[in-house]
């Protein structure tokens, strides 16, 4: 792994465990099998906060995308948040994490308003890099498709009017950071890549102020999401 994407993928690692590893675990996990209406979306409201008052079956690991994705932008994507966060040996990347599962599951549902953004975006990644490299995001190497990454973050990729560059970039960033760290019942972080890399021990209810100030603390418990903790919860009532 180059000097570049160790950089890259520590301060991905370092935000989310600084922003409380975007878990949403703070949502009671009950809510996951209540059927609810439909509610209008909210721009700034979290893809995790809106899937946590779904049905667990609405957001569960298929094959990466399909909910509103084509293939086309599926690979874009993928491509995208992968040199975002990219994998090493024994060190998963936004792939590993099926990131892109989870933005297509948030596009067709709580994030359902940034729809037409992730489309005209797209559309302008495509003419910039065809503008500037003769080839789509996906068919260029790892280098080129960093330096298209750089122009997109400095706001110098040429095309963009809205989403502008950088406004397109940083919602990719974002919603790579939320697929890595988020509750894996969201469609991402699969079988807990990101919370393993920042040792979060997820939903866990048994941690005293003791445990919490011991470097062992998040060790000796079996790793467990929302959707664990809702199963479990209800089979407690039964019992």
């Amino acid at each position: 792994m180059s000097k570049h994407d160790e950089a890259r993928r520590a301060f991905l690692k370092g935000a989310a465990a600084g922003a409380g590893v975007l878990a949403g675990t703070g949502l009671a996990p009950q809510a996951l099998a209540k059927e609810q209406e439909p509610k209008p979306h909210v721009r700034h409201k979290t893809a995790a906060a809106d899937a946590a008052e779904a049905p667990a079956h609405v957001h569960t690991s298929g094959e990466g995308h399909g909910a509103f994705f084509n293939d086309e932008d599926a690979a874009t994507v993928a491509a995208f948040t992968e040199r975002l966060m990219p994998g090493a040996p024994g060190l998963p990347g936004a792939r590993d994490a099926d990131v892109l599962n989870y933005i297509d599951l948030a596009l067709a549902g709580a994030y359902a308003d940034q729809q037409d953004f992730y489309r005209r975006g797209l559309a302008q990644l495509e003419a910039f890099c065809q503008q500037a490299h003769r080839a789509s995001f996906t068919r260029l190497d790892a280098a080129r498709q960093d330096a298209v990454i750089a122009a997109l973050e400095e706001g110098k990729a040429a095309g963009f009017t809205w989403p502008t560059a950088q406004a397109f970039f940083n919602t990719l960033r974002t919603h790579t950071m939320e697929g890595m760290f988020a509750d894996p019942v969201y469609g991402g972080n699969k079988d807990f890549a990101g919370w393993r890399l920042v040792g979060f021990p997820g939903a866990q209810p048994l941690f005293t102020t003791a445990d919490m100030q011991s470097k062992e603390a998040f060790t000796r418990a079996p790793m467990i999401g929302l959707q664990a903790q809702a199963k479990a919860q209800a089979q407690s009532k039964k019992i």
